[in-house]
């Protein structure tokens, strides 16, 4: 598997993804403060995230991170990772499991894959789906799916 051309500093062209290459990004810690926000900015004050005196006689034992906050932080990794800068059109579609709790103080990173292309030459490009994985610091996955992206196609010299 090659990540050359998933790690440069700008976005790829559809014809640039191949099957099975894969990159993986630094790591992100998720704060209590992360969790406040996310429960502000979403209104999700779900005692599991927001009570920790309720959350040590629940299932995990202590406070978990909202599920989609970590898939946000998720998409702000891929971004940061460059190969989508400037070439995506849409994003399509996804599937997400939340396989494992994520916890304050724990430290996700995102491994992207390309499972497969999809040329779409009337759209100026192609559909590429990517398998995404959130590893926790104990490289467990806790978060996996598949995202769909519409990506711009090379320009025509």
């Amino acid at each position: 598997m090659s990540t050359t051309r998933l790690a440069r500093p700008r976005g790829l062209y559809y014809e640039e993804f191949q099957v099975d290459d894969s990159v993986e990004s630094v790591g992100r810690t998720v704060t209590e403060s992360d969790v406040v926000a996310f429960a502000a900015l979403s209104g999700d004050w779900n005692l599991i995230h927001s009570d920790a005196e309720y959350s040590k006689s629940q299932l995990f034992g202590q406070r978990v991170a909202h599920g989609l906050l970590v898939l946000s932080i998720a998409s702000g990794l891929a971004v940061r990772l460059g190969f989508m800068e400037d070439t995506i059109m849409a994003f399509r579609g996804l599937e997400w499991k939340f396989a494992a709790p994520v916890f304050i103080g724990d430290t996700i990173r995102l491994r992207v894959t390309v499972e497969s292309t999809k040329p779409m030459a009337r759209l100026g490009g192609g559909l590429v789906t990517f398998k995404m994985e959130v590893l926790n610091q104990h490289n467990a996955v806790v978060n996996r799916g598949v995202w769909e992206l519409l990506c711009k196609g090379a320009p025509q010299s």
